[in-house]
């Protein structure tokens, strides 16, 4: 799956586009320079069952690690996955 990213200066989104329409989403703000707040990730139906939720958090976590960025789960997704994964334990601002 392609991810893309769109980057504000307080805000961003990852996100994966079919036919140029988003079809999974991961919002996220800035919280100062060192922390990024995911606040809420949403998958079409058209991608249920893939793991595209998983992938979305993956980039914004890989994302973190490359600017240095501790990262606050608060969408209840994302939290979900960053306590089933425990490799993402160097970014997690808990």
């Amino acid at each position: 799956m392609d991810i893309k990213h769109q980057q504000g200066e307080t805000k961003g989104l990852f996100f994966i586009e079919q036919n140029s329409e988003k079809v999974g989403e991961l919002e996220y703000s800035m919280a100062g320079k060192e922390r990024m707040i995911i606040s809420h990730t949403e998958v079409s139906d058209t991608l249920k069952g893939q793991g595209a939720g998983k992938q979305l958090v993956q980039a914004a976590v890989d994302y973190a690690r490359q600017h240095h960025l501790k990262v606050m789960p608060l969408c209840p997704f994302a939290n979900a996955v960053f306590h089933r994964t425990p490799d993402f334990n160097d970014v997690w601002d808990r």
